[in-house]
């Protein structure tokens, strides 16, 4: 039961875990094999969650990275592009609308002083 890589603290967990499912009779030697293949389940399930855990960070690192280019590749092209659509858009549509009424109204007037 005692493997070099163990924790004591897996071994006692291991151990807790066979004593409390323990049966009647159960020699102690057949305790200390349920202990080591509670042990080997811990042990795997350990490695299997710090995989996980490793491929959940190079995702998240390749998130972050892609996140950063686009964030340093966006604003040299967009501040540009976005402040002449918005003069654009502010400043045209506002004055067409008074030209346009102020011409018809001097239309109007032209029209009535020519009858």
């Amino acid at each position: 039961m005692a493997n070099p890589k163990t924790s004591p603290k897996t071994q006692q967990e291991a151990m807790a875990i066979a004593k409390a499912t323990q049966k009647p009779g159960q020699t102690k030697e057949q305790t200390k094999l349920i202990a080591a293949g509670i042990q080997k389940g811990i042990e795997q399930y350990k490695k299997q969650h710090k995989a996980k855990a490793r491929e959940r960070d190079k995702a998240q690192k390749k998130r972050q990275k892609a996140k950063a280019t686009q964030v340093e590749t966006a604003p040299s092209v967009a501040p540009d592009t976005t402040a002449e659509v918005t003069h654009i858009e502010t400043h045209a549509p506002s004055k067409l609308p008074w030209i346009l009424l102020a011409l018809s109204w001097v239309g109007f007037i032209a029209y009535f002083l020519s009858q």
